[in-house]
């Protein structure tokens, strides 16, 4: 459960695209965290249904653009959080801890290797 794949996506906005908006520290960490606690509203709410899926993708994307956290890797995560029946703990182990090393990288990456300015 800790290998979540919209991570995979996140890294090619924090390390080929940072100057993107989309990539910005709160678009991915925020982004991350409501759409995993969107996924655990839906599924204690719905279950673990393909309605549940698609309610969990749509409901994240709308809070993700009420909040100013649009990140569209993080959209997979209700997908992830249904499928697996995962806890509360979830958001905070893997999500936010992953998030938050997925950010502190892509800032080392980019000031000691790649030399462009993130976040930006």
């Amino acid at each position: 459960m800790l290998l979540i794949a919209p991570f995979w996506a996140s890294c090619v906005l924090l390390f080929a695209l940072p100057q993107s908006l989309l990539a910005r520290p709160r678009n991915v960490i925020g982004g991350h965290l409501l759409s995993a606690l969107v996924g655990l509203l839906v599924l204690n709410l719905i279950g673990d249904s393909v309605l549940a899926m698609g309610v969990g993708v749509g409901l994240a994307i709308a809070v993700m653009q009420l909040t100013g956290t649009l990140h569209p890797p993080a959209g997979g995560d209700p997908l992830v959080v249904i499928l697996s029946g995962a806890g509360w703990s979830f958001p905070g182990v893997p999500i936010l801890a992953g998030t938050v090393t997925l950010v502190v990288a892509a800032i080392a990456y980019h000031r000691l290797i790649s030399m462009r300015a993130y976040p930006g």
